[in-house]
């Protein structure tokens, strides 16, 4: 199954120059304990920006560069959509975790989204697609923490795809 996790700002925006636009610990450390031991699914500029590859986590790289040549038993390079299929139809969790494209792309086959949803507008040049609640419902809330580490106020919103 696939699921998508992601912060996006109330204005939608996720980013800016292939780089988060914003610091916050606390989600970070959400991402990192939902994703380990998981599949996590990109495209390249997502990869890029990474910086590495994440620990103990098998990295999808979907990109039509059939040049792009990552050396690490942890990374997989896919050209096609097409060969996501058993990742979409594994009853393991898989986790889409961005860019813009690939969210827009592979939304339809989630069945979960993780959302951290910051209370702030932010300017930026990539955005999260919109949320059509027709096909979703909100299975929950949870406020994170703001402190002078996380100086956000922000909310961790699972919504499930209605069947």
């Amino acid at each position: 199954m696939l699921s998508l996790i992601v912060a996006k700002a109330k204005n939608n925006i996720i980013g800016k120059d292939n780089k988060l636009i914003w610091h916050i610990p606390e989600d970070l450390k959400r991402f990192k304990s939902l994703t380990t031991g998981h599949t996590i699914i990109m495209g390249r500029k997502t990869f890029e920006s990474l910086g590495r590859v994440l620990p103990n986590r098998h990295h999808i790289i979907l990109c039509n560069d059939a040049q792009m040549n990552i050396e690490d038993e942890n990374v997989e390079v896919l050209e096609d959509i097409s060969m996501l299929d058993k990742y979409i139809k594994d009853q393991e969790e898989n986790f889409v975790i961005g860019g813009a494209t690939m969210y827009k792309l592979l939304m339809p086959y989630c069945s979960k989204m993780y959302i951290t949803e910051i209370n702030q507008d932010f300017e930026g040049d990539v955005s999260f697609p919109e949320i059509n609640m027709e096909d979703w419902k909100i299975v929950s809330k949870e406020k994170g923490l703001k402190d002078e580490k996380n100086p956000y106020d922000y909310e961790y919103v699972t919504y499930v795809r209605y069947k």
